[in-house]
């Protein structure tokens, strides 16, 4: 990789990490100046703001013309969100998992899953469907927004929290119309560096956009969510980290690839190597979240260390497969015959063991 290259692409994450902060502190302190509530302010604005150089990439690939980073991505983020994020948020204190989590959010997240999956499984997201999933963005939002409603002071104090209304200098209209017009602008142009250096080093490597996407653009985009869950864990709010990357890999699905197919009259072709083997893997991520998070209400240090394994080979399996590399049929073999086995029989016991102790209760 050339000085230039690696600068623009060191530039385009700065641009990314600094224009959704930008973005998300105008539009929140702006939302708040109008008296719109902390509460829907952090269900939305906040919420949505780590998924912002997400969406920004993932768009702006669609209408420079190169789909497979802007699937790869999105793709790519939700795979790493789960299992790089939470596993490293986990070895720092075992992760509580809310009620509401595990009853609600996970198996809306699946869903997305699923959907996307079954949209994608002809090669193509068409545009109507990308609509759809915008539609189920916007409804699922609504639905936030309402149900959090219910919940009454506490939940408002917890978003107000969030939002941060401690500070001064950007109590004026102005400077919050400044921060937002800044943080897009940011996120355009971080976008661009950023999809540009990406297409650029997967031709120097020999390997495809979309390999390159699903790794160091994905990585570079989700440093938001890294930021967010690990500083969460850190603090003690153990539940937010958790609830960062659900909601984050949600919003990925409908929003970020919702309205990158909008933007595409065409729709979206899809990669034969996502349509059989990363879309599965990104559901598998999904699906096995359930489980582990039913079992105890928790991510436990060897859960996390489980994930970071699963991340460290997933990826390993990428570059060896973009080089074509002669171990690569012992590696999916070990992966397939052996580890992933070993997986699915440890989950089953735990839940089994859970069951069994709370039927004893």
């Amino acid at each position: 990789m050339s000085l230039t290259i690696a600068l623009m692409f060191a530039g385009g994450l700065v641009a990314l990490v600094l224009g959704a902060g930008w973005l998300v502190r105008g539009a929140a302190k702006l939302a708040l100046s109008f008296g719109i509530s902390p509460l829907v302010v952090g269900l939305t604005v906040v919420a949505f703001g780590t998924s912002a150089p997400e969406l920004a990439v993932s768009a702006g690939a669609v209408l420079d013309g190169k789909v497979d980073i802007a699937i790869g991505n999105v793709v790519g983020s939700n795979i790493l969100n789960v299992l790089f994020i939470l596993g490293a948020s986990a070895l720092i204190a075992p992760l509580i998992v809310h009620v509401q989590l595990i009853r609600q959010e996970v198996p809306i997240m699946i869903a997305a899953t699923v959907a996307l999956l079954l949209m994608m499984l002809d090669g193509v997201l068409a545009t109507w469907e990308a609509a759809l999933l915008v539609c189920a963005m916007v409804g699922y939002t609504g639905f936030l927004v309402i149900q959090s409603r219910r919940q009454g002071a506490s939940a408002e104090a917890e978003f107000e929290d969030e939002v941060d209304m401690s500070s001064t200098w950007d109590r004026h209209w102005s400077v919050q119309m400044g921060l937002i017009l800044a943080g897009l602008v940011a996120l355009v142009a971080g976008s661009h560096f950023l999809v540009e250096a990406a297409v650029v080093t997967a031709r120097q490597l020999g390997v495809s956009d979309v390999v390159i996407a699903l790794t160091i653009v994905a990585l570079g985009t989700s440093l938001p969510e890294i930021a967010t869950s690990i500083t969460a864990a850190l603090k003690g709010q153990r539940d937010m980290a958790v609830g960062n990357v659900v909601g984050s890999n949600t919003f990925n699905i409908l929003g970020c690839l919702g309205i990158s197919g909008v933007l595409s009259t065409s729709g979206l072709a899809v990669a034969e190597s996502v349509i059989h083997f990363d879309a599965w893997v990104m559901l598998a991520v999904a699906l096995a979240c359930l489980p582990i998070f039913i079992t105890g209400r928790e991510i436990a240090r060897w859960e996390g260390v489980v994930f970071l394994l699963y991340y460290a080979a997933y990826t390993a399996y990428l570059i060896m497969a973009s080089q074509e590399h002669a171990a690569l049929p012992q590696f999916s073999a070990v992966m397939l015959y052996f580890v992933v086995p070993l997986t699915v029989i440890t989950l089953a016991v735990s839940l089994f063991q859970h069951h069994r102790d709370g039927r004893a209760a």
